[in-house]
């Protein structure tokens, strides 16, 4: 994440319940849109628990990956997961990494850049740090139009709680969440050869007490609402959103589509 992110960070192994899990499955399709090769140097902002710069391995053989976080906590977890010497996960801040200019062949980032409020810094940043004609690449959530299971949580609440529908509406109004705002940003930033897709995943629940377990965690934004519930209103909650969740069948496994938009573009000299 970034100075002044807006997505609450707490514990590593929270974020791979709430978010980790469902990043690493969008991973591969993002590197198959932006492009990888061997021998490169890449830069991963906001990488949170290392679920994009892990997937390089998958896809290519990196001269090396650099990988930043605002939070510490993930990124401790992280070092603890991979242990490559070609892999450095280090604490940064998207809107001031401590690169010098123009040194990664590629600069990505995954799933970060809406919980920015400054995002045009960061956007700058990344073009700062890449070398002229490598590829700058991120995905977002499409969180209005394409995030089911989000939507599940969030769409009851605000039903319960007008303070949920405050969320909700902060929650959908993120930056660079909106059809085609990707794209305008890159093309604002210089860069060049400018292409945004919609990339797609399904997210699996084994059961409503997986799908609930993140928000009565300690990471994003679903459980900082949950926290400021009483007992009672949270229990209100969880009957109506396992409502939802099962929706007239057994409890069990559900299969919910999930969309991000992704922009790519080239660095100018």
């Amino acid at each position: 994440m970034a100075e002044s992110s807006t997505f609450l960070a707490a514990d590593g192994d929270g974020y791979e319940r709430q978010m980790g899990r469902w990043s690493r499955r969008l991973a591969g399709p993002f590197l198959d849109f932006v492009g990888t090769a061997n021998g490169e140097s890449v830069l991963d902002v906001g990488c949170g628990t290392g679920c994009l710069a892990n997937a390089l391995i998958e896809k290519c053989q990196p001269k090396h990956v650099r990988a930043v976080d605002f939070s510490p906590v993930y990124i401790e977890h992280a070092r603890r997961r991979q242990h490559d010497p070609r892999f450095v996960f280090q604490v940064g801040d998207a809107c001031a990494l401590e690169f010098p200019d123009h040194c990664f062949d590629r600069v990505l980032s995954l799933l970060m850049l809406h919980f920015v409020p400054r995002t045009s810094l960061a956007i700058g940043e990344m073009r700062r740090v890449a070398r002229p004609g490598a590829v700058v690449g991120a995905a977002v959530w499409d969180a209005r139009g394409g995030f089911v299971a989000n939507r599940l949580f969030y769409d009851t609440a605000a039903a319960l709680d007008p303070r949920a529908g405050e969320r909700r509406a902060r929650n959908y109004t993120r930056p660079m969440t909106r059809p085609g705002e990707l794209a305008q940003a890159w093309s604002a930033a210089g860069f060049s050869d400018v292409v945004e897709a919609t990339l797609s995943i399904r997210m699996v629940f084994e059961s409503f007490e997986d799908y609930w377990a993140p928000y009565v965690g300690r990471d994003g934004p679903g459980a900082e609402y949950v926290a400021t519930l009483a007992d009672a209103e949270r229990a209100k909650l969880r009957d109506a959103v396992k409502a939802a969740y099962v929706d007239g069948e057994p409890d069990g496994v559900r299969s919910f589509a999930a969309s991000a938009w992704a922009v790519k573009g080239i660095a100018p000299a």
